[in-house]
């Protein structure tokens, strides 16, 4: 089995045209290389927003909270198809019809490895049950919450190295979605 490190993933210029490959680590290392990415924003019935924390053991900002799941698209994979497999992968969650919000490109270099995230970022929306049943892959998720929008974003602005750098990003474009998307409907309405 190939290691996650080891994987391939789409090199992009500042439009988002793909440009090449590399492997995940070879991506991260500094400066850090342009590539697709994708983040999952999931908001529960009740207008809760999934956040994780993530894994102890991830090579990039480990321990910090972020959006229910991100990864990368193999090259020529679809965004929404990857999307999908990880959220699979990390929480156990199948079967959520995402939605395209729009693209958060980000530069990002993590304190602790000096690994860096150099992300043009496509953000995803779904809508799950307040009762979803998960099943955390403890490799990549140390715990999860469900959390009012609004809460959140304070938390974000309070305390911003508890979050994922890329967080505050992903939520404003979701945000921003949210009055051509009904998935996204409550992260307005509670601003």
């Amino acid at each position: 089995m190939t290691t996650r490190e080891a994987q391939l993933v789409e090199l992009v210029d500042a439009d988002g045209v793909a440009i090449g490959s590399c492997t995940v680590a070879e991506a991260h290392a500094a400066p850090g290389r342009l590539h697709r990415a994708f983040s999952v924003v999931l908001l529960d019935d009740r207008g809760r927003v999934l956040v994780q924390q993530r894994a102890a053991v991830k090579t990039r900002f480990a321990g910090r909270w972020a959006n229910a799941c991100c990864g990368h698209p193999a090259p020529g994979q679809s965004v929404h198809d990857a999307a999908a497999r990880r959220l699979i992968e990390e929480l156990g969650v199948e079967g959520v019809p995402l939605h395209a919000a729009g693209v958060y490109p980000y530069r990002a270099e993590d304190p602790r490895t000096g690994r860096v995230e150099h992300e043009y970022d496509h953000v995803v929306i779904g809508r799950v049950p307040a009762d979803l049943p998960l099943r955390l892959d403890p490799a990549e998720v140390a715990d999860v919450r469900l959390v009012p929008a609004e809460r959140l974003r304070a938390d974000l602005a309070e305390h911003p190295d508890r979050y994922s750098p890329w967080l505050s990003g992903v939520l404003a474009v979701a945000t921003e979605a949210a009055g051509r998307l009904p998935e996204a409907a409550a992260l307005a309405a509670d601003r």
